[in-house]
């Protein structure tokens, strides 16, 4: 995203006037979270100053400074694992750097994920241009497929939306650096993430051209649309 992130942290990039973080606290408020935990690490100190507690959206932020505190990012899993404490065993888990303003972080989805012994459910999208192959296959049963495609031929770009159990990471030492996506894959191989494919709008903001057009898009919000099916 350079030259934008060179003095500006990709979350607080604006879409519509609003920074991409903002459009998922304002969703986390309207679907009735409380506490959220957002890891930091590239300008860091730019994101509490600018969101500060959270009060401001009926939430309670807590940071999680990788920067300060380990000299950089910790990666997607390493950077869930630093997190834990303040998350508890099952939490939602969205990147601060997409934009999908249709998506509802649902009370009752997140009830019955508590009730199963998933280890994660994911929500997919139709493969992006710049990752045409895919993530992961989805099942007749609805659970994620590590190495093949399911009934329908295809496989699935994972979103980076999710519910978590704590346990998929727990093994991962705080403050180590460690990628997300070999532990999807190898609870999946045990039957234990199940997958979910999401219709909403939705944008992995990873290039300035990518930000623009976003921007210059129309910035409709319908409430309750794109749906999980």
């Amino acid at each position: 995203m350079r030259p934008l992130t060179d003095q500006t942290p990709k979350p607080l990039l604006p879409v519509h006037g609003k920074p991409l973080i903002v459009w998922h606290l304002e969703a986390l408020a309207r679907d009735g979270v409380r506490e959220v935990v957002i890891n930091t690490a590239w300008l860091e100190e730019q994101i509490p100053a600018a969101l500060g507690d959270g009060s401001r959206w009926g939430l309670r932020l807590h940071y999680s400074m990788e920067g300060r505190d380990h000299g950089g990012a910790l990666e997607t899993a390493g950077g869930i694992a630093k997190a834990l404490p303040w998350l508890g065993e099952r939490f939602w888990v969205v990147s601060g750097d997409i934009h999908a303003p249709d998506f509802r972080f649902d009370a009752d989805l997140a009830r019955g994920f508590a009730a199963s012994d998933r280890l994660g459910q994911l929500w997919l999208v139709p493969n992006p241009s710049f990752h045409p192959k895919g993530d992961f296959g989805i099942d007749a049963d609805g659970m994620g497929l590590a190495d093949g495609v399911g009934p329908d031929g295809q496989r699935w770009t994972y979103s980076n939306l999710a519910l978590l159990h704590a346990d998929l990471v727990r093994h991962v030492p705080a403050g180590t650096k460690a990628p997300l996506g070999p532990l999807l894959y190898d609870a999946m191989r045990s039957r234990r993430i199940g997958v979910t494919r999401y219709a909403g709008r939705w944008e992995n903001v990873g290039t300035p051209a990518q930000l623009a057009a976003l921007n210059a898009s129309e910035p409709d919000a319908r409430p309750g649309a794109g749906q999980p099916s």
